[in-house]
């Protein structure tokens, strides 16, 4: 029987296994450093906004790591024996998993400098192994199974967001948060597991390519192919823009709920699990409204109601304590983010030139990142300076240079093609 995209056994086979844990270790540190639980940690330390906004700059590993990632192709990795991969990816993970264990040893109120700084090396690590995962998965699969073996990784990333999210938070009850995170560290063991029974794929002929030639190939050339393009600025800024008010707005979630008086178990359950599971409706919802309707439609209306969905934080700052109010504002909120992810993530691939595809797709992802680990830094203090409604107010109308700059573009330059939906 020839293989086909639908045969049962290609979902037996042990790789889709192997890259479901390698998800779940690339997922489990984002939310420990750089997401919620960093802020929740920090937000009952009683730090001000404008500290607890600073940590975003935690997360630039993330949004740069294409600038040493060829640097893990032409260096020999520490454990050669494992293959050029596995060799990189086991000593980062066991790194990985003292790191965090390292941050359970601080304490924000009496160090917070500490905190962040341990903070800031496991995110590095955290990319280095994105990095790696990212290569193994591509190499370890046909070109047919590429999109099984995206999907078994999605679904370990959101597992470990999940695990690394709701989990932690929920132990700080009987651990404290010092035992919480040694806890959520330990998980890294799935991660180490699934990277010691996998095989290492087969030397590529780009192994044997120097330094300067991989960066030349990974970054210069792709980035040089995208300032060819009518009107590449314009594109960069909006691709760079049109998160900014998401972004301001998501990084003053957690001291905006607890100022409210949402406990830390409110926050793991609605904004943290329920939370989830909106985005991931909403970004079904929006795949199928961007293979309906096509890309460039779909993204002026997921954009208009991901920027209209910043409102319901002024409702929830007027409604004060009220928990239908604080589900309402979460599942809107979430529900309107994937939307708009969808219609982004398809315009995103459609801007890639089919040479450079990975790489510029990286790029233009990373960019999109920029506004949350750079200007997403300043929200506590613009937060402390209007206070809660104007806050929201403007991260809603900072939305808006995006929209205008996306509506020029899409009458100018139309997205090629009619958009595919999103697994």
């Amino acid at each position: 029987m020839p293989d086909t995209p639908f045969r049962p056994s290609l979902w037996r086979d042990r790789r889709f296994a192997i890259l479901l844990a390698l998800g779940f270790s690339a997922g489990l540190p984002l939310p420990l450093v750089a997401g919620q639980v960093l802020r929740q940690w920090f937000s009952e330390s009683n730090l001000s906004l404008g500290a607890i906004g600073m940590t975003t700059l935690i997360g630039l590993a993330y949004a740069n790591k294409f600038l040493w990632s060829p640097a893990l192709d032409a260096v020999p990795p520490p454990v050669g024996r494992l293959g050029r991969r596995r060799g990189w990816l086991l000593p980062i993970q066991a790194a990985l998993l003292l790191a965090i264990a390292a941050v359970a040893l601080t304490d924000p109120l009496t160090g917070a400098a500490a905190t962040i700084a341990i903070a800031v090396l496991v995110a590095f690590l955290s990319a280095s192994q994105d990095i790696v995962i990212d290569a193994l998965r591509i190499e370890m699969l046909e070109e047919r199974e590429q999109a099984y073996g995206l999907a078994a990784y999605v679904w370990g990333y959101r597992l470990a967001l999940l695990a690394a999210g709701a989990g932690t938070l929920f132990l700080v009850a009987p651990l404290g948060w010092g035992g919480a995170y040694a806890a959520t560290a330990l998980l890294m063991l799935v991660g180490m597991a699934a990277t010691l029974l996998a095989r290492e794929p087969e030397a590529r002929t780009m192994a044997a390519i120097g330094f300067a030639a991989r960066l030349r190939a990974a970054v210069v050339e792709p980035f040089a192919d995208l300032t060819r393009r009518p009107l590449w600025l314009a594109i960069l800024l909006f691709v760079g823009l049109f998160k900014l008010g998401e972004a301001l707005a998501g990084i003053m979630t957690t001291p905006f709920y607890r100022s409210l008086g949402f406990t830390r178990e409110d926050v793991a359950a609605v904004a943290t699990v329920f939370g989830l599971c909106a985005t991931l409706g909403g970004a079904l919802a929006g795949g199928w409204l961007v293979a309906r309707i096509g890309t460039a439609p779909a993204l002026v209306l997921t954009g208009l109601t991901q920027m209209l969905s910043n409102l319901m934080y002024v409702a929830l700052a007027h409604a004060g304590h009220s928990m239908p109010m604080l589900w309402a504002q979460v599942g809107v909120e979430n529900f309107t983010d994937g939307l708009a992810d969808a219609a982004f993530v398809t315009y995103l691939s459609s801007l890639t030139n089919i040479r450079f595809t990975a790489t510029q797709y990286a790029l233009l992802s990373s960019l999109a990142a920029v506004p949350l680990r750079t200007l997403g830094a300043s929200s506590g203090w613009i937060a402390e300076a209007l206070g809660w409604s104007d806050f929201f107010l403007l991260t809603t109308a900072a939305a808006l240079p995006a929209m205008a700059i996306m509506i020029f573009l899409l009458r100018r330059l139309p997205p090629p093609v009619r958009g595919h939906a999103i697994p």
